[in-house]
């Protein structure tokens, strides 16, 4: 599981058009049959087929699995890294919405595979954030830390209504340049153990 999602990570989310990396998200990394993967999609099943096809030949080009250096350093975020992921989850933590965007490079991508739509730019990314947090009551969140393909990562937890606070989504934060270039939050419950993450937080 770890190696499939590391590959996920490193070409799809970023390289790949949506509806390509949905499918092969879905296929390669979680299991899902090409029926049920139609299915979720509303497409065809072969086109669902061509799409991984596609997919999977774009991954090969730019990504050979022997290719030097493909797989990311497991070095963790330096000083100023970790000041920023700080101000990151605070941000997230305090319903801070600007202080989030601030923290984004101007091109920075939202996405939330395997669903195919995605935010670009702070606009759009603002835009979105207050849409979830107009969604429920304030301090509804608080993140976790953890890591995917090398990366800082998080399981984003929501409370509920009854106080209890249940895992939602892994969320990974890519950095560069002093900035978050790329959030993106998987739904998956089936990934979550892999990266040590509880349903259910302990008060």
């Amino acid at each position: 599981m770890r190696e499939a999602v590391q590959l996920a990570f490193v070409a799809a989310i970023q390289h790949l058009p949506p509806r390509q990396r949905a499918v092969l998200l879905l296929r390669d990394v979680l299991g899902w049959s090409a029926a049920e993967t139609a299915a979720l999609l509303e497409a065809s099943v072969a086109s669902v087929n061509s799409a991984l096809q596609r997919a999977r030949a774009t991954l090969e080009t730019r990504f050979p699995r022997d290719r030097p250096g493909a797989r990311p350093a497991a070095a963790g975020p330096d000083a100023g890294q970790r000041a920023l992921l700080e101000r990151y989850v605070r941000a997230w933590e305090t319903d801070d919405v600007e202080g989030l965007v601030a923290l984004l490079r101007e091109d920075a991508v939202l996405s939330m595979p395997p669903f195919p739509h995605w935010y670009r730019g702070h606009d759009a990314i603002r835009f979105f954030l207050e849409w979830v947090w107009r969604e429920g009551p304030p301090g509804r969140f608080r993140l976790l830390p953890t890591a995917a393909n090398g990366q800082p990562a998080y399981g984003v937890y929501d409370r509920g209504t009854d106080g209890v606070w249940r895992l939602r989504t892994l969320q990974v934060v890519t950095l560069e340049g002093g900035a978050v270039t790329a959030m993106t939050a998987f739904r998956d419950r089936g990934l979550f153990p892999a990266f040590g993450l509880r349903p259910v937080l302990d008060e």
